[in-house]
C-alpha cells in the first residue's frame, strides 16, 4: 500500500513482461552531457533542471518478434530514445525454433528464439509504418542471413527506406553453402559479407560479432578492411541448461544464446581489445545493466552502448539509466562523455 503510482506501474510492467520468450537490446549512443541539445528536455526528465545539464542522446532497442514496439511504448514517452534496432530480419519470413526457446540462469538467460520475423517485404510493408506512428527518429535495421547474396539482398531493399538510418549486419548467422559454419567465425566469411553489403547500400553498415571465436581483433579489423563503417560486439555467448527432472536440455534447440549481466566481463574484454585494433566506432553490447556500465563501456572504447536482457528484468531500465548517468557522471568528475571514450587505453 505505500507504493507509489510509479511503483504499481514498473511492477505491473514487470509482472507483464515476464512471461514473453524474448528480450530487448537498447543501446545509448553518442551520449553527450555539454549543456547542449535537447532531445531529452527539462519537461521529460528532472535531472536535467536538477544538475543545470542537457542530454544529447540516441538509444537503440532491437527487439525480438513477441515484444511489439507499441507495447513497449506503453509504459514510457520511447522518444527519449534515439533508435530502434529491430531484430533480425531476413529475406523470407521464418516462424523460429521450436519452443522451449528460453532458460533462465543466474544472472542471466539463455534464448533460442531462431530469428522469428516475417520477412523484409512485410517488415518494410507493415512493421516500419507501425513503428512510425509511436516512434519518430530513424530506425537501425538488424539483418539476418544464410548466404551472402541473402544478406545484400535484404540489405538494399531495407537501405532504400527513409526510415531506416543504419544497417547492422549480423554475421552469427550459418552459412549453408560452406558447411553451416558461421559467417562470423571467419575473417574471410565476415569480409565478403561486408563487401557484399557494402555494394549495394549508402547508409552505414555495422558488422554484429559473434564472441564465439578464437581472434575477435582479426574478425573486427577484416571488417573494417573491408569497408564496414562500425562494429557492434558481443553477440550472445552459446550456453545451455539441463532439466534435473527430465534429465533433458531445457531448450528445444539443445543450446541458445547466453546474455545478461554474467556477460558483462568478457564483453568488456572484447570491446578494448577491438577499439585497440580499428579505427572505426564501436557499440558495446553484453550484459550492461547500470550508467556505471555504460560509463565502463565508453572507457574501453564503445561509442554507444547496447542494454538487452537487463529489459527483462526491469522494462524500465533504459529510462532509468538516463535518468541515472548524470549522477554517476558527476561522481567521476566527467563533464562529457566524448572525453571518457577509449580512456582506459590512455
Amino acid at each position: 500500500s505505500s507504493l507509489t503510482t510509479e511503483g504499481r506501474r514498473r511492477l505491473q510492467a514487470i509482472e507483464n513482461f515476464s512471461d514473453l520468450g524474448s528480450g530487448i537490446h537498447i543501446a545509448m549512443q553518442d551520449l553527450d552531457i555539454r549543456g547542449a541539445g535537447n532531445l531529452l528536455g527539462a519537461e521529460q526528465s528532472g535531472f536535467v533542471a536538477d544538475l543545470g545539464y542537457e542530454t544529447y542522446q540516441k538509444i537503440l532497442t532491437e527487439a525480438v518478434r513477441e515484444l511489439k514496439t507499441d507495447e513497449f511504448a506503453e509504459l514510457y514517452d520511447i522518444n527519449i530514445l534515439g533508435s530502434f534496432s529491430f531484430k533480425g530480419t531476413t529475406k523470407e519470413p521464418r516462424f523460429g525454433n521450436p519452443t522451449p526457446r528460453i532458460a533462465e540462469c543466474p544472472a542471466g538467460m539463455i534464448n533460442s528464439v531462431g530469428l522469428q520475423n516475417p520477412g523484409v517485404e512485410k517488415v518494410i510493408s507493415e512493421e516500419l509504418p507501425k513503428l512510425a506512428k509511436c516512434f519518430h527518429k530513424p530506425v537501425i535495421a538488424n539483418v539476418s542471413g544464410f548466404s551472402v547474396d541473402e544478406y545484400a539482398y535484404t540489405c538494399e531493399k531495407l537501405d532504400k527506406q527513409e526510415q531506416v538510418g543504419l544497417l547492422e549486419v549480423n554475421v552469427s548467422c550459418p552459412n549453408v553453402h560452406h558447411g553451416g559454419m558461421s559467417f562470423g567465425t571467419s575473417p574471410e566469411a565476415v569480409a565478403e559479407v561486408t563487401r557484399a553489403v557494402k555494394s549495394v547500400t549508402k547508409k552505414p553498415v555495422y558488422m554484429k560479432l559473434s564472441p564465439n571465436v578464437t581472434d575477435i581483433v582479426s574478425i573486427a579489423k577484416a571488417c573494417e578492411e573491408a569497408g564496414a563503417d562500425g562494429i557492434s560486439l558481443i553477440n550472445t555467448l552459446m550456453g545451455m541448461r539441463i532439466d534435473l527432472k527430465t534429465k533433458r536440455p531445457v531448450i528445444a534447440n539443445k543450446m541458445g544464446g547466453f546474455s545478461g549481466s554474467a556477460i558483462f566481463p568478457v564483453a568488456l574484454r572484447m570491446v578494448y581489445q577491438v577499439a585497440e585494433a580499428v579505427k572505426i566506432p564501436i557499440m558495446g553490447i553484453g550484459g550492461v545493466s547500470s550508467a556505471e556500465n555504460v560509463i565502463e563501456m565508453m572507457l574501453a572504447g564503445a561509442t554507444a552502448v547496447q542494454i538487452g536482457a537487463a529489459n527483462l528484468v526491469d522494462p524500465f531500465i533504459c529510462k532509468t539509466i538516463i535518468e541515472d548517468l548524470p549522477r554517476v557522471m558527476e561522481k567521476y568528475h566527467i563533464n562529457d562523455l566524448n572525453d571518457i571514450i577509449g580512456g582506459a587505453h590512455k
